[in-house]
């Protein structure tokens, strides 16, 4: 085909007017659309006959959490998978662990991290494609399975009454705006110093200042995280417990004591190779810490694995794109939820791997499985434990339909143990390294 522009004429855009007019029904659904906005006229009228929350399977939890006005998800399913084993074993329904605890050494964590980048592309010019995307990008608050566990198993993890949440915790964007302005002109300073042939001495010297400046920053923000705190509470049936004196790695042990390396994260992308262990090393945010790394494998995978683990009692880690065919008052995830191609009379379907080819896929949220329902050995809907507090869905749960989970969830994490045998000796081969922009 020819590459010549092709210019719109008069008479291009009188056929295009004469064409919507002799549709006389066109004026009715502008009406419509222009009143009522696109979803609501689009809506399925019988979704709620589909989705009734009744499970089959399914954990008993307490409250949900709320990550309010933050990109925290990532810290919030991850710290609920692992809070629900407290909850269970000490009854204590409601119990909830500190989020911001993790996400203050996070910045700390990442910004170290960033300045490793900057220091290894230093000789590049800014237009590099490595270099643009760690420049547009120095410090963000949402995040991976891998990251959290990463801080975890070097920082431990607190009860929120021993370091709760602050303002700046849920409303992330102005602290957010500020450390990447601060990161920049960090980066400027670090690529001069190396353009200037400074010693190593003087870099780690104006480097290690950069950091105190960030932790200096987080501690305004978010608070100085305990060394040592006391675990006071009162337990379902009433009875008082304390224990005085824990550091948050005890407290881990102590109350806790499951090994995060048992688990894997797998994947979905049907773009990419299945079969195949992949890893995203400049997305790591812990020097020496658990590294990005999943398993590309089928979706009837990622269910059977996460149906036994929900069976046994545990919740799931999920990625996701939340904001495809989402219904947030309700609390619904269907993929027909709206019907946006009956509505215009255009063809809007894409297979999944079109949508990442074509960069409409994004892994937008993360959340937690803690049930599903099964009919005929096939699981048909699931329950979502959401952050998003409890004034949405039924009292902050969602109910996600199975062709929702075949669209739009990417990643389940799961204990290695729900493998096939074949599929553990995969986890051992040398994984292919993702660009980052990837």
């Amino acid at each position: 085909m020819s590459a010549k522009k092709s210019q719109l004429t008069k008479a291009d855009l009188e056929a295009l007017e004469q064409k919507y007019q002799a549709q006389p029904q066109n004026s009715v659904i502008s009406h419509a659309v222009m009143e009522n906005g696109i979803n609501k006229v689009a809506y399925d009228p019988n979704e709620k006959q589909r989705l009734n929350r009744v499970f089959s399977d399914e954990i008993k939890t307490g409250n949900v959490s709320d990550q309010k006005r933050s990109g925290r998800c990532w810290l919030f399913a991850a710290l609920n998978v692992i809070r629900h084993h407290v909850a269970k074993k000490y009854n204590i329904k409601n119990f909830e662990l500190s989020q911001s605890y993790l996400f203050f050494w996070d910045r700390v964590e990442r910004a170290n991290f960033y300045f490793d980048r900057i220091l290894k592309t230093a000789d590049r010019p800014t237009d590099d494609r490595e270099l643009s995307y760690f420049l547009e990008l120095p410090d963000d608050d949402g995040g991976e399975w891998a990251m959290a566990i990463g801080l975890i198993q070097k920082y431990g993890v607190m009860p929120t009454s021993a370091f709760p949440e602050s303002y700046v915790a849920d409303h992330t964007s102005d602290f957010g705006a500020t450390l990447e302005l601060k990161l920049r002109r960090d980066g400027i300073v670090l690529r001069k110093m190396v353009k200037n042939h400074a010693s190593d001495d003087e870099i780690k010297q104006t480097r290690h200042q950069m950091l105190s400046e960030v932790y200096r920053m987080s501690a305004y923000a978010f608070g100085v995280p305990p060394k040592k705190f006391d675990f006071e509470y009162r337990d379902d049936k009433n009875k008082y417990h304390v224990d005085r004196g824990l550091t948050p790695k005890l407290f881990y042990e102590k109350y806790i004591d499951i090994d995060l390396d048992d688990y894997v994260v797998l994947s979905n992308y049907p773009d990419k190779k299945m079969g195949q262990l992949y890893a995203s090393p400049d997305d790591d945010n812990v020097v020496g810490g658990a590294p990005i790394q999943f398993l590309n494998l089928p979706m009837k995978d990622l269910k059977r694995t996460a149906i036994k683990q929900i069976q046994k009692g545990e919740g799931v880690w999920f990625g996701n794109d939340v904001e495809q065919q989402m219904a947030q008052k309700d609390g619904y995830l269907d993929a027909n939820l709206y019907r946006r191609s009956d509505l215009f009379d255009v063809d809007l379907k894409m297979s999944k791997k079109d949508r990442f080819e074509i960069h409409e896929a994004t892994e937008s949220h993360a959340m937690t499985f803690t049930g599903v329902d099964i009919v005929d050995n096939q699981p048909t809907k699931w329950k979502v434990e959401n952050s998003w507090g409890g004034k949405v869905g039924e009292n902050g749960y969602f109910i996600m339909t199975d062709d929702w989970m075949n669209d739009y969830v990417y990643q389940v994490v799961v204990r290695k143990e729900y493998l096939t045998k074949k599929q553990q000796a995969l986890l051992t081969q040398k994984p292919v390294n993702l660009m980052p922009w990837e």
